[in-house]
């Protein structure tokens, strides 16, 4: 990936440049993309990296600035974010038939709140797990409870807050004095090279392109018909066993599922894992026939 990136940080016209840039590179096509990452993946080819990287900039943009209300330059938010993505590209295993954007979201995110997280130094005891998602989400949910005017909670909304987020209600209150104060849209934002804006200036649609829902339900619909085949393959034990524990929104436990079957709780969990390898292997191979088909209408498409 040493092919440079477009530059957040040079003078050349600064985040509105960036961000002009970043809307030049393609959105990659299903089967584009899963060439690219086999590329890179077993060839190391960098110029399939720095593709993968570079259409996916965009990805990185939306979700910074969801991370806006923290007081830091939003280009270097961006900025992490985009090692987060650069991470993601080196560890994508195309196989396993996810979309790299699915994929690299938990990669930006990550790298996105770590940085924060080191920023501030008022959340130097932010250590725990409980302490990092009040962080997060204070924010969001006193937006879900209508508690977004200034100063101290209600005694009722701390309650509910710290209900919602498993913390107590001291570090709720802590925290929201910490945080208080959220910057508003008309305060200046602190740009490169003397440029001036707005907080507002950089806002950005957070819906998505009708051209991008229109592939994630393509997607969505391909891979419930793929996991509708595979199933086929389990027979009506593997079946049951595999949808209660996999498929479920409320997953049944062995101890139900070996009463169930009138076997040990060990042989359901034997069942399941045997269950889901076959359905792994139907997955994948159902997605390279549909790759070689496409590959063979390209082909036929070029000598035409």
């Amino acid at each position: 990936m040493a092919q440079s990136l477009p530059s957040l940080v040079s003078g050349a016209g600064g985040l509105s440049r960036y961000m002009e840039e970043i809307r030049r590179f393609p959105m990659l096509q299903p089967d584009e993309e899963y060439m690219l990452a086999k590329r890179y993946r077993e060839h190391d080819d960098t110029k399939a990296a720095h593709r993968l990287v570079t259409s996916h900039l965009r990805l990185v943009a939306k979700i910074a600035m969801g991370y806006r209300g923290y007081g830091l330059p939003i280009g270097e938010v961006m900025s992490e974010g985009n090692v987060g993505l650069m991470q993601a590209v080196k560890k994508f295993e195309p196989e396993r038939g996810f979309r790299l954007a699915t994929y690299a979201m938990w990669w930006i995110k990550a790298s996105i709140q770590e940085y924060i997280l080191r920023s501030w130094s008022l959340v130097k005891m932010g250590t725990t797990a409980n302490q990092k998602r009040l962080f997060f989400n204070l924010r969001k949910v006193k937006s879900k409870i209508q508690a977004m005017e200034d100063g101290d909670l209600r005694p009722e909304q701390v309650s509910e807050i710290a209900t919602r987020l498993n913390v107590s209600e001291a570090e709720v209150i802590s925290m929201n004095r910490r945080l208080s104060g959220d910057a508003s849209l008309n305060s200046p934002i602190r740009a490169t090279e003397g440029e001036s804006g707005e907080w507002q200036d950089w806002l950005v649609d957070e819906s998505d392109s009708q051209e991008q829902m229109l592939v994630e339900q393509d997607e969505l619909q391909n891979r419930r018909s793929m996991l509708s085949s595979a199933l086929e393959v389990l027979n009506e034990r593997e079946r049951r066993i595999f949808e209660a524990r996999r498929l479920s929104e409320d997953p049944m436990t062995l101890e139900d599922l070996s009463g169930e079957f009138g076997v040990s709780r060990e042989r359901v969990r034997q069942i399941e894992v045997r269950a889901f390898e076959k359905v792994q292997d139907a997955v994948k191979a159902a997605a390279r026939e549909q790759s070689q088909s496409r590959r063979a209408l390209e082909s036929e498409a070029n000598a035409g």
